[in-house]
C-alpha cells in the first residue's frame, strides 16, 4: 500500500448533501494524512443509529455536505509526521472519542474523556489545520466525530484509532467502535453487577442489548428488559434478557412495576434511550440501600432530570458513563480479544449485510426498526 503513500487517493465515498436526503456515492479525493494524523482503508463499516440521528439533523448542527459513518474496521494505509504507534498494515477500529494519553482525562484511572479528542459532533475538520482531508472538484467535504468510515479511505487522528489484533474478523469486531462496547462498558464497567444480581435494562436497541450481555456475562439472575415496543422482545432473549415490561401496559409508573416484581427494586439499572423519563424510572426502580442505576442514553439539550432528594439519602447510586468507560486505544484491544476468546459474542447483534453501493438500504432497517447491526462491506 506505500505506493499511495503522500499521494492524494481517488475513491468511492457516500455523501450526505443535506438532512435526510439518501447519501449519494461519489469519487472523493482523500488527502494524506498530516501531523499526528493516519489514512485507513476501510474494509467493513456498520450503521450506528448516531448516524442516522446526525443525518436526519433534528435539533442538531446541520454540517453538510458530509461524510458519516463512525463503527468501522480497517487497515492503516499510510501515516503522517509524529505518528510512531502504528505503521502501514495494521489492523484498526477507528472511535469517535479518542485518547492521547498526555490529557489530565487520559492520565487519570478512572476517566476516558480526553480533552483534546473527546466527541466533537459539530467539527467537520481536522484538529491540525481546521481544514478537511476529504474534497470533490476542490469543494470540502466535512468529516463526521473524527472518523468518516462511509469512505473507502478516511484519515484519523492518530489518538482516534485502536490498534487491534489482526487475526480479528474486522466484519464482526467493527461493531465494537461504538454502540457495542458503549452498552457492554456500561454494565460491566460501571454498573458492575455482581453474580446473582437482578438488572433492569431501558431500552432494548444495540446499546440495550449490549448492556444486557453485559448483565449476562456478569452472572445476572434476572435481566429485566424495558421497551415500548414488545416485538423486541423475543429477540432479546438471546442476549440473557428474562423478563420484559412494556411500560404502556401498566397503570403505575414502571419503577413501581419493576420495584414490585424484584421484591423493592433490582440491584442495578442500565438506561439506554436518552428519554428523560426512562432516565428517572431506571434511577426510581433500584433497590435502596445498595442499588446502582447508570445513564448511558443522550438526553434532549432541554431536558432536566426531577427525582426526590430522599431517593438519594436512601442510597441509592446515580452514575452516568461515556463510552462504556473504555479509553478507546487502550482498553478496546483488549475487548476485541474477550470475543476472540469467546467471552463475548458479537454475531448474533449482526443481523444484517449489504454492499456498500447499497448504504442506503442499511438506513431503510434501521429506520424500520428491523436491524440490529447492519455490516457495509466496503468492496462490494
Amino acid at each position: 500500500m506505500s505506493n499511495t503513500a503522500g499521494q492524494v487517493i481517488r475513491c468511492k465515498a457516500a455523501v450526505a448533501w443535506e438532512a435526510g436526503k439518501p447519501l449519494v456515492m461519489e469519487e472523493v479525493e482523500v488527502a494524506p494524512p498530516q501531523k499526528m494524523e493516519v489514512r485507513v482503508k476501510i474494509l467493513f463499516t456498520s450503521l450506528c443509529h448516531t448516524d442516522v440521528y446526525f443525518w436526519e439533523a433534528k435539533g442538531q448542527t446541520p454540517v453538510f455536505p458530509r461524510i458519516l459513518g463512525h463503527e468501522a474496521g480497517g487497515i492503516v494505509e499510510s501515516v503522517g509526521e509524529g505518528v510512531t504507534e502504528l505503521k502501514p498494515g495494521d489492523h484498526v477500529l477507528p472511535i469517535f472519542t479518542g485518547e492521547c494519553k498526555e490529557c489530565a482525562h487520559c492520565k487519570s484511572e478512572e476517566s476516558n474523556m480526553c480533552d483534546l479528542l473527546r466527541i466533537n459532533t459539530d467539527r467537520g475538520v481536522m484538529l491540525n489545520d481546521g481544514k478537511s482531508r476529504f474534497s470533490i472538484n476542490g469543494k470540502p467535504i466535512f468529516h463526521f466525530v473524527g472518523t468518516s468510515t462511509f469512505s473507502e479511505y478516511t484519515v484519523v487522528h492518530v489518538g482516534c484509532l485502536a490498534k487491534i489484533n489482526p487475526e480479528a474478523p474486522l466484519d464482526k469486531v467493527c461493531i465494537l467502535s461504538c454502540g457495542i462496547s458503549t452498552g457492554f462498558g456500561a454494565t460491566v464497567n460501571v454498573a458492575k453487577p455482581k453474580k446473582g444480581h437482578t438488572v433492569a435494562i431501558f431500552g432494548l436497541g444495540a446499546v440495550g442489548l449490549a448492556a444486557a450481555e453485559g448483565a449476562r456475562v456478569s452472572g445476572a439472575s434476572r435481566i429485566i428488559g424495558v421497551d415500548l415496543v414488545s416485538s423486541r422482545f423475543e429477540a432479546a432473549k438471546k442476549f440473557g434478557v428474562t423478563d420484559f415490561v412494556n411500560p404502556k401496559d401498566h397503570n403505575k409508573p414502571v419503577q413501581e412495576v419493576i420495584a414490585e416484581m424484584t421484591n423493592g427494586g433490582v440491584d442495578r439499572s442500565v438506561e439506554c434511550t436518552g428519554n428523560i423519563q426512562a432516565m428517572i424510572s431506571a434511577f426510581e426502580c433500584v433497590h435502596d440501600g445498595w442499588g446502582v442505576a447508570v445513564l448511558v442514553g443522550v438526553p434532549n439539550k432541554d431536558d432536566s432530570f426531577k427525582t426526590h432528594p430522599m431517593n438519594f439519602l436512601n442510597e441509592r447510586t446515580l452514575k452516568g458513563t461515556f463510552f462504556g468507560n473504555y479509553k478507546p486505544r487502550t482498553d478496546i484491544p483488549l475487548v476485541v480479544e474477550k470475543y476472540m476468546n469467546k467471552e463475548l459474542e458479537l454475531e448474533k447483534f449482526i443481523t444484517h449485510e449489504v454492499s456498500f453501493k447499497d448504504i442506503n438500504k442499511a438506513f431503510d432497517l434501521m429506520l424500520k426498526g428491523e436491524s440490529i447491526r447492519c455490516i457495509i462491506r466496503m468492496d462490494a
